[in-house]
């Protein structure tokens, strides 16, 4: 009964996903040198952006280590040559993450040692150069050092809680400088331990930060090949589409964003959490008493499983409220192992509940932050993003109405488009949730399409938002269409989003930079063309398709037979 149980779980998975779970066969020879120079290739593409950032990265306004020193401050006095340095560094890392899965979705894929060398060698040279792409992190400092000071974050922002001429809020953009912190307790509480061991050494301060993020990068390398194998995907494939991605080297280790830790903890408690849920029958023992021997012990593991992997969901929204989602999808798988009856239903969802409501009590006392980050969570949406459909329909409807003289409404409208987005999510969100309920679609694919649905309906929309989704949904989904769209998504944001790059940079910098980027690229692709991937391995004649083997099963009398009807608890296809 156990086998045809397993049997049939496996064999739903496959036909959702083209069963990917077995490893691919190693690289040839051509294949392993190739990969070498691609990995080469990248790398050399963050050294560029690691110098290009000493002149075009967010520098701090005062404590800059490279001021008056005469070779690291040659950058900052030629910015225009540093920006097509960062730009040029930013485009051949992307190219190489492109090349790079020639050797993740084919017949024969890299190991993992040689993905997470690849991965290191890309992220070292990004660990000691300035931010890039984004001022947050000082923003970060500064709100960080309100709470070292006593003063509450989420009532004062910068200016008033530290003073203009502070070191922090002098780097911090004049936007933010008033607002109130929109981050949570957590966040901050790791922020103000920070502030205690550097002072008001900027330098200092921001790389603790990146250590931080390092932190939550490792957390999220090794929570997605887990999830992957949990999904029936290659580990390497997950890893590259999700972890090697452009927009989490250039976003978060570069540019020192929160989302590592957030999603490193979200992550890392949904695998946690899932290993729990998948004990068979009910988690708790059976007589509840203090256990005595190791076997006893062992029969506790499947409810410790899932409390810690809550706990550190909740965590994950006490940096950034929607990593509390995964809770959710959590408590609708352990609703579905349950038996998936109103019970079971209402019994998962108090659980998760009363989980959740401790953690955020216990980080809200111990931080002595309280509860105040849910009256600040609206902070950033000050900001007009294009990248946010309801956004981009408010500002045309309201440039509309100014070509047709009716005035500008944009306000009026902003606020209703935004709202019919919260809306739109919500519905969206429950109708997942009930989905992963009725064993209907994985909690993890539940998760990256909610997280999804939320970061395009979202009033504002970064481009390292876009990682929310991309992550999940890479241990997840394997159709073409996600991948291809994941791929050129990826590219186009990560090339053409950053236009901020922390300085400002007249329209003739920013046009001679591109141009000399593109023009430097080009050559580069036609000096490297017989000697990376860009069409074929070079040494083999195999074109590089991006395609997967075909994962169909065989036909014919030696075709394997149907599989029985999935058992309670497996998950069936997507709807």
């Amino acid at each position: 009964m156990v086998a045809a149980r397993q049997h049939s779980l496996s064999s739903s998975i496959a036909r959702l996903h083209g069963d990917e779970r077995t490893v691919g066969s190693p690289l040839n020879d051509a294949e392993r040198r190739a990969m070498r120079r691609t990995r080469l290739f990248g790398a050399t593409g963050t050294v560029l952006m690691a110098i290009g950032a000493l002149g075009a990265g967010a520098r701090p306004v005062v404590q800059d280590p490279t001021f008056g020193v005469r070779l690291l401050n040659l950058p900052s006095r030629i910015q225009t040559v540093s920006l097509t340095m960062t730009t040029t560094g930013a485009v051949m890392m992307a190219l190489a993450w492109l090349m790079l899965g020639r050797f993740t979705l084919g017949s024969r894929r890299m190991s993992r040692s040689q993905l997470d060398h690849t991965l290191l060698l890309w992220i070292v040279p990004l660990l000691i150069a300035p931010p890039m792409y984004s001022k947050d992190v000082y923003s970060y400092l500064a709100q960080s050092q309100i709470s070292a000071n006593g003063l509450d974050p989420y009532k004062v922002g910068p200016a008033p809680g530290l003073g203009l001429g502070h070191v922090f809020t002098l780097s911090v953009p004049s936007l933010w400088r008033d607002t109130p912190a929109p981050y949570g307790p957590l966040f901050l509480w790791v922020g103000r331990g920070i502030s205690a061991l550097t002072g008001e050494n900027i330098v200092a301060a921001v790389l603790s930060h990146r250590v931080v993020v390092l932190l939550g990068v490792g957390m999220i390398v090794w929570a997605v090949p887990r999830l992957a194998r949990r999904c029936g995907v290659a580990e390497v494939t997950a890893l590259w589409l999700g972890a090697a991605n452009p927009l989490l080297l250039m976003h978060l280790v570069a540019g020192i964003h929160n989302e590592a830790l957030m999603l490193g903890l979200m992550l890392t408690g949904a695998e946690f959490a899932l290993r729990g849920v998948d004990a068979a029958g009910s988690l708790l023992p059976r007589p509840v008493h203090w256990p005595r021997g190791r076997d006893e012990w062992l029969a506790w593991e499947p409810l410790a499983m899932l409390i810690l992997g809550a706990v550190l969901i909740t965590l994950s929204s006490q940096v950034k409220l929607p990593g509390l989602l995964a809770l959710g999808f959590v408590g609708m798988a352990l609703a579905h192992r349950w038996g998936a009856t109103i019970k079971a239903f209402l019994s998962a969802t108090l659980l998760m509940t009363a989980l959740s409501l401790v953690v955020m009590a216990v980080v809200g006392w111990a931080s002595g932050l309280g509860f105040g980050w849910i009256f600040t969570l609206g902070t950033a949406n000050v900001v007009r993003s294009w990248m946010s459909p309801p956004t981009l329909l408010a500002l045309g409807t309201g440039q509309v109405g100014i070509l047709l003289g009716l005035g500008d409404h944009t306000t009026a409208v902003l606020s209703l488009t935004r709202a019919m987005g919260v809306l739109i999510i919500m519905i969206t969100v429950t109708w997942l949730l009930l989905a992963v309920f009725r064993g209907r679609l994985h909690p993890v694919g539940g998760l990256g399409v909610a997280l999804g649905a939320t970061v395009l309906l979202f009033p504002v929309v970064q481009p390292w938002y876009l990682l929310w989704a991309i992550i999940p949904l890479a241990a997840w989904a394997t159709r073409p269409g996600f991948r291809i769209a994941t791929i050129a998504v990826s590219l186009v944001v990560g090339i053409f989003g950053p236009t901020a790059n922390g300085d400002r940079f007249a329209l003739f910098q920013i046009l001679d930079a591109t141009l000399a980027s593109l023009v430097i690229v080009l050559l580069l692709i036609a000096v490297t063309f017989n000697h990376l991937p860009w069409r074929k391995v070079p040494g083999t004649s195999e074109a590089f398709s991006g395609q997967e083997p075909d994962p169909r099963p065989p036909t014919g009398p030696q075709a394997e037979p149907p599989a029985p009807r999935p058992a309670p608890g497996a998950y069936a296809e997507s709807p």
